[in-house]
């Protein structure tokens, strides 16, 4: 039988595949139906995922995913810069069992970067802030950071990110390899730097800025391209991906 923390987990799970998109509408009666148990069991997951700060409810909406706002995408970066650089400025020596870990962490990102899957690439790199603050043994972090990097994804996909998976992948290596050889000055370094430039990425409005929204709106629009042919051969746009797909 699927229990409420299950069920938290899973949609925690579908944010940081993006397979969940910020705004998007989670109804009791269809999570019921997709994971097969009472409404109950639905709303006590997604109680418990409202007081992480992942979903929020609205008399007239019903239960949704969050949209951060650029305040609240502020916090949660520097929330995240806090907890990790700490964690790293405070460990000790790590034994082989740990390194390891972390090493088939870092095989498991760069075998994803290889394939297509873009749902298990954007996990993995996500994951990696979690498994390193278990592995620098503090539980109670690793599951505050857990929701975190699954806010700071919403954030990603709401503002449109241009940082590079390759990137944050290659960036995890550093950060690895300083703690393989005891230089903890220099992983919190780059752990500063990697945070510093995944919020850099963003397509942040100047904050000050109260006509940003209406801007965007407003902006030109781009001429339509051309039609494509409707041939059987022509590709087809993938489908929208939803909670389903993980089932």
């Amino acid at each position: 039988m699927v229990s409420s923390t299950d069920i938290a987990q899973r949609i925690i799970e579908a944010v940081l595949a993006q397979r969940l998109a910020p705004g998007t509408r989670l109804g009791e009666q269809n999570l019921s139906m997709l994971f097969d148990c009472s409404r109950t069991l639905v709303r006590e997951a997604l109680v418990r995922l409202a007081a992480r700060g992942i979903v929020t409810v609205s008399s007239r909406r019903g239960w949704y995913v969050v949209q951060p706002s650029h305040e609240e995408a502020r916090e949660a970066f520097e929330a995240r810069r806090v907890i990790e650089t700490g964690l790293i400025r405070r460990t000790g020596p790590l034994d082989k069992a740990t390194l390891k870990r972390l090493k088939q962490h870092l095989k498991q990102e760069q075998d994803a970067l290889k394939g297509d899957d873009v749902g298990q690439r954007s996990y993995l790199l996500g994951d990696f802030h979690v498994c390193l603050a278990e592995c620098l043994g503090n539980q109670l972090l690793a599951d505050t950071l857990r929701d975190f990097t699954a806010r700071t994804t919403l954030i990603a996909m709401l503002y449109q990110s241009t940082h590079d998976a390759v990137q944050s992948c290659q960036d995890h290596v550093a950060i690895v390899d300083a703690l393989v050889r005891g230089d903890t000055a220099l992983a919190e370094h780059l752990m500063e730097e990697h945070i510093g430039q995944v919020q850099a990425a963003l397509r942040l409005a100047p904050a000050d800025d109260p006509l940003a929204d209406l801007r965007q709106a407003l902006a030109p629009v781009r001429a339509a391209p051309a039609p494509l042919p409707t041939g059987k051969d022509t590709p087809q746009p993938p489908a929208e991906t939803y909670l389903g797909a993980l089932l």
